[in-house]
């Protein structure tokens, strides 16, 4: 098990796209520092999905007892943080991993447990869904040399339906423009398709030749986020030279950039403790609420809403290194 500073890095930066996280917790200790903290970054990241399994039941001889107080013990910890406000939902799983009760198959020494199976949990969690269709720009395909004079017009915009979905003939909007058009048609490869779904990496063609480039956004025309020029989030700092409010910085949100001041620090949060903590500065693995000054608009989604628009990262425009997410 890595540090608690690794960890934390490591959460925040690869656990971001998880869709269910396991906070495993000793029968014999309960909820510990370690669980508040594993739980607090997993609701930092916005895992939908909590699954909280009591493990070693075996030791404290099976003993229902002692899962209920741990269920409400942790509860009463989620309900601190806003676990459950925030939509996340928590399924508690008592099990013996050295017997193997209730990880594949359901054993005998917890006959009085109904709920599922670790494995059947994991088997049947719903995936992460957004109804809200973001389509931002990576690659605007002009193929003008071709021989094929079929070619010559052709104004194909490349990139991966981020979330919800696009069929021919649905009315969109590009951003930060705010021009529409219609979907004419839909590619992926040499393949016409009727309709994208989350995740496709897909060609989209317009009927009106409108301005597009990359990093520009299209999303369904009515359902549009308002391009901002501040945003404010919890961001987790990543490198070892402190962040300095007097230096430029770059965002990188999707496939946009912008360069960006730090606004304001309202506070860093103690892990172990989640006290709220006034600081001038961050050194690596701080947590802190931050607000950014853009010098180009970004097209922004709420985290809790869409956890693809709702992320960026915090460039070094000197080094080019990531130092922040």
């Amino acid at each position: 098990m890595p540090g608690h500073e690794q960890y934390t890095r490591n959460m925040v930066t690869a656990a971001s796209t998880a869709n269910l996280a396991i906070i495993l917790i000793d029968a014999r200790k309960g909820v510990l520092t370690q669980t508040r903290r594993h739980s607090y970054l997993a609701h930092l990241v916005g895992i939908p999905h909590i699954v909280v399994a009591v493990n070693k039941m075996d030791l404290v001889d099976y003993d229902k007892a002692v899962f209920d107080r741990i269920r409400a013990d942790y509860l009463a910890f989620a309900e601190q943080i806003g676990l459950q406000r925030a939509g996340h939902d928590i399924t508690f799983i008592p099990l013996s991993a050295l017997n193997g009760d209730m990880i594949v198959d359901r054993g005998e020494g917890l006959d009085w447990y109904t709920g599922p199976t670790l494995i059947d949990l994991l088997e049947s969690v719903p995936a992460a869904h957004s109804e809200d269709f973001r389509f931002p720009v990576q690659f605007v395909c002009r193929p003008h040399a071709s021989d094929d004079p079929e070619l010559h017009d052709f104004r194909g915009f490349m990139g991966k339906v981020e979330s919800g979905e696009i069929a021919v003939g649905d009315a969109v909007t590009a951003l930060p423009s705010g021009q529409t058009s219609t979907v004419k048609a839909i590619q992926l490869g040499v393949e016409q398709l009727p309709t994208a779904i989350t995740e496709q990496s897909v060609t989209l063609l317009l009927e009106d030749e409108i301005d597009i480039s990359r990093g520009d956004m299209i999303v369904k025309t009515g359902a549009a986020p308002e391009p901002v020029k501040q945003i404010d989030a919890f961001v987790c700092w990543l490198s070892e030279t402190p962040l300095s409010a007097a230096r430029t910085y770059i965002i990188r949100h999707t496939t946009r950039e912008s360069k960006a001041k730090v606004g304001e620090i309202a506070y860093k949060v103690d892990v172990n403790t989640l006290e709220e903590l006034p600081t001038q500065g961050l050194a690596m693995n701080d947590i802190a609420r931050i607000s950014f000054r853009l010098a180009q608009p970004l097209m922004v989604d709420p985290y809790s809403r869409n956890r693809a628009t709702g992320a960026f990262i915090v460039i070094d425009e000197s080094t080019n290194n990531t130092v922040g997410a």
